[in-house]
Order: structure tokens, then C-alpha cells, then sequence
């Protein structure tokens, strides 16, 4: 506690003081343009990995990095990730999980964790699908090969988890949104991005980012699924000789 204490002088001392000007905007608002989603584990500093400023990132931090399907929890999460979308017309999620997640060596062992620690294990049975994908996809890993399986596929899982957030659905939808699969590496220092096109984490090429979609543009006009068939066609002229249809998005 003591460092602590001397850590709010050396803050007021040197930062505060050469950082009024920024202090003093940010007193009347925050327009943070990133929400950031990342453990809680003491190793991982989301502002210090992406050296940024006060005011830059709005963070959730638990156990595990873990986002809970819509519906499942009455935790935080959801209201936190409404409230940055909504309120703060937040555009960019990053979902960043880390080596040697403490969380994810728990999943691996759920029955001990229910008896000495029940309130953990029931949060991490939100990440049930991650456990139970790696384990019928990955038989033969084990060891550290296996925590760090479960870590990878761990951040995709909870993206697809904030999916099912009907704001989240929204503004991808509209252009209006994207979210990033982050691993941080605590030994060093590394930072991979996963990449949907060859369905694996890299190192992130910053001149592939392409920001323009999350611009304002005007909505589509009409309805994309035509409702009055005109009495000269049929229903196959509309919808194909197959029992399918689709629209655009």
C-alpha cells in the first residue's frame, strides 16, 4: 500500500502536471474510440500494450476475457458493452486474450474449481464452448500446447459470443462496427491478430486496416426481400427453383 501512495504523488507530480490541458477536456466527456475486452490477470496492461493515453480505451476486464451469449448473465458485461456502442458510439471492439491464462489452465479442471472455488467455476462455464470445441478438435494436444490452444480459440469464441448482442448484430450490419482478435504474449511482449482469411493469429499489418467502413453512410432504401409478387411471375422467378432465399449483409 505504501508504493501505492507514493505512486499518487509521483502521478500528481509529473503526469498531472505536464497534462492539464488533457485532464481538463476529458473532465467534460470521454470519447474513447476502442473498447478493449481482456483479463484481468495482472501481467496484461491494455494501455501500456498499446501505449495509449488516458481517455483512449474503454475497458472490460474479468477472468478469462469473457464475454456471456446475450441473456446468459446479469453481469456487467452486457450492460458495458451497450453503454460503449450505444452511448459512446464506440466502433472498434478488441478482443485480446494472453499466454498462460490462468483462466483458461481453470477450464481444464472445473471439478476441482467447484470445490474450492464454486463463484470462478460458474464463470467460467461461459466459456464452455472454447473447453469443449478444444477438446474435440485439438485430441492430441496437452501441457502448455493445450492452454495456449485453449487461449487462441478462446478469443474467437467470445467474438462470436458478442455477436449475439442485438446492438453488436446491428452495427455490423450497418458497416458501423468491427472487432479484432488480439493474443498478447506476456515473455515477449508480442502482440498477434487473428486472421479470418488464413484462419490464423499473425503479426498485425497496420496498412491492411481499413477504417473507412465506419464512416456514416445513408442506410439502403427498402426492404431487401421483395413482399408483393407481381401476378405475371412465380414464386420461382423470386426465390430460384431451390427452397432458399437471401438477402445482402
Amino acid at each position: 500500500m505504501k508504493k501505492l501512495i507514493r505512486g499518487l504523488d509521483k502521478f500528481k507530480q509529473n503526469y498531472v502536471a505536464s497534462h492539464h490541458d488533457l485532464l481538463e477536456q476529458l473532465s467534460h466527456g470521454q470519447k474513447p474510440r476502442v473498447l478493449f475486452i481482456c483479463c484481468s490477470d495482472s501481467r496484461v496492461d491494455p494501455a501500456l500494450i498499446t501505449q495509449t493515453d488516458i481517455g483512449e480505451l474503454f475497458v472490460i476486464r474479468n477472468a478469462g476475457n469473457i464475454i456471456p451469449p446475450y441473456g446468459a448473465a446479469n453481469g456487467g458485461e452486457g450492460g458495458t458493452l451497450e453503454y460503449a456502442l450505444q452511448g459512446l458510439d464506440i466502433r472498434q471492439i478488441i478482443v485480446c486474450g494472453h499466454s498462460h491464462c490462468g483462466a483458461m489452465k481453470g477450464l481444464l479442471k472445473l471439478d476441482k474449481l467447484q470445490a474450492d472455488m464454486p463463484l470462478v467455476c460458474d464463470w467460467l462455464k461461459h466459456a464452455e464452448a472454447t473447453r469443449r470445441l478444444v477438446r474435440d478438435t485439438y485430441p492430441h494436444c496437452e501441457g502448455e500446447e493445450l492452454v495456449e490452444t485453449l487461449v487462441a480459440e478462446n478469443v474467437l469464441v467470445q467474438i462470436d459470443n458478442l455477436k449475439t448482442y442485438p446492438i453488436v448484430r446491428s452495427r455490423l450490419h450497418q458497416g458501423k462496427l468491427k472487432i479484432y482478435g488480439w493474443i498478447y504474449n506476456i515473455e515477449n511482449g508480442e502482440v498477434l491478430a487473428y486472421d479470418e482469411a488464413r484462419h490464423a493469429y499473425v503479426k498485425p499489418d497496420y496498412s491492411l486496416i481499413d477504417e473507412k467502413p465506419l464512416q456514416e453512410h445513408e442506410p439502403p432504401e427498402g426492404c431487401p426481400i421483395p413482399y408483393v409478387i407481381p401476378a405475371t411471375s412465380s414464386l420461382s422467378a423470386w426465390y430460384g427453383e431451390g427452397d432458399t432465399f437471401s438477402v445482402s449483409g
